[in-house]
């Protein structure tokens, strides 16, 4: 995340109000404790099935790191911020905000490898293992990690030495952490860690799409072929609309629920994360004269985002509900569903792979 604003304000804060802030400590409290337990389960789920050792699933639990260290690192020192000043110095205001860039532009980053590898897996199966292959899968986990680092380090060193906005006087010595930005140097940031990967994103899952519907008509137009086999022969000829019907029944639910699927994950995305940094960009334009309050709302929309990414891309994954089902159930039922995991499976033609 790359605030441009002066974050804490040199008052008490955002929130004028003690009943406010408790109010805004009772909402924004659950967004770190579902960040942390929902990245935690991701974690250990992959660790204890060695059948969800895939390329999928290595992005899905670099994007959990990633989401669980913004919760335990960056959420904390920004909710006292949040709901009362920055109270940790000037120092740690650096390393937080270093923390701050570098987790929450990894997970964005890992969202977009997760959208090209089921790109590869839908678009171009053939080649699937030779362009996932596990060196390329740890160089594209790597390069999630190193450049988010070099842009933080970047934010600090340069974009963080322009000019700032005069502070407001504070007579009860309450310290700022402020990290203020000139337009070219918060326009080129926010271009790398959101806008080319939102367009990279919106292009990748947009063809998915298209292919899955390609994918899905030419199933339905075999099975379809199949039927008319089968009405040469008159004793079949009264069951064979009953059967077509099936499949077309069949193949509009699939495509609706690619649809459905699509459109989430890009939604909750777009919806956390663009109105932060589109005010990233509007903020020095108008002076630094963006509200403070706003500022937050636009900050923590952002953090909720790795609350919600586990329930995204694992809910929608049938070998971690069934996990987690086991989980639940330490009885029979759940050893019966251990049992289910075997070998790995890379479905690459159905529509199913969009959300695998």
């Amino acid at each position: 995340m790359i605030p441009t604003a002066d974050d804490s304000g040199a008052g008490p804060g955002p929130l004028p109000g003690a009943a406010l802030r408790v109010l805004a400590a009772c909402l924004l409290v659950p967004v770190p404790v579902l960040a942390v337990t929902g990245n935690l389960l991701i974690m250990a789920a992959v660790a204890r099935i060695q059948s969800l050792w895939t390329p999928t699933n290595a992005f899905v639990v670099s994007l959990a790191a990633a989401d669980f260290l913004v919760a335990v690192l960056v959420m904390p020192f920004s909710l006292v911020r949040s709901v009362d000043r920055w109270r940790f110095g000037d120092g740690f205001c650096r390393v937080h905000f270093i923390l701050d860039v570098t987790f929450c532009t990894s997970s964005i980053f890992n969202l977009s490898c997760i959208a090209l590898e089921r790109y590869v897996a839908v678009c171009d199966p053939l080649r699937y293992p030779a362009r996932m292959s596990p060196r390329r899968v740890a160089a594209l986990l790597l390069l999630c990690w190193t450049l988010p680092l070099l842009i933080s380090v970047l934010c600090v060193s340069l974009g963080a030495s322009s000019p700032a906005p005069a502070a407001p006087s504070n007579s009860s010595g309450a310290q700022a952490c402020p990290a203020t930005f000139s337009v070219p140097f918060a326009f080129a940031s926010s271009s790398m860690s959101f806008f080319v990967p939102m367009v990279f994103m919106l292009f990748t899952y947009g063809r998915i799409y298209v292919v899955a519907q390609k994918q899905a008509r030419w199933i339905h137009a075999v099975q379809r072929h199949s039927e008319q086999l089968q009405m040469n022969r008159s004793r079949r000829r009264a069951t064979s609309r009953p059967v077509r019907a099936y499949v077309e029944r069949f193949t509009l639910k699939r495509e609706s629920k690619a649809a459905k699927t699509l459109g989430l994950i890009m939604g909750v995305f777009l919806v956390c994360w663009l109105p932060f940094f589109c005010l990233n960009m509007i903020h020095p334009l108008k002076g630094y004269t963006v509200s403070p309050l706003i500022l937050e709302a636009s900050t923590w929309l952002g953090y909720a985002n790795s609350s919600l990414n586990p329930f995204l891309y694992v809910l929608f994954n049938k070998n971690y509900r069934r996990l987690f089902a086991a989980w639940l159930d330490c009885g029979t039922l759940g050893r019966r569903l251990s049992l289910k995991f075997g070998r790995p499976t890379h479905s690459v033609v159905m529509l199913e792979t969009i959300s695998r």
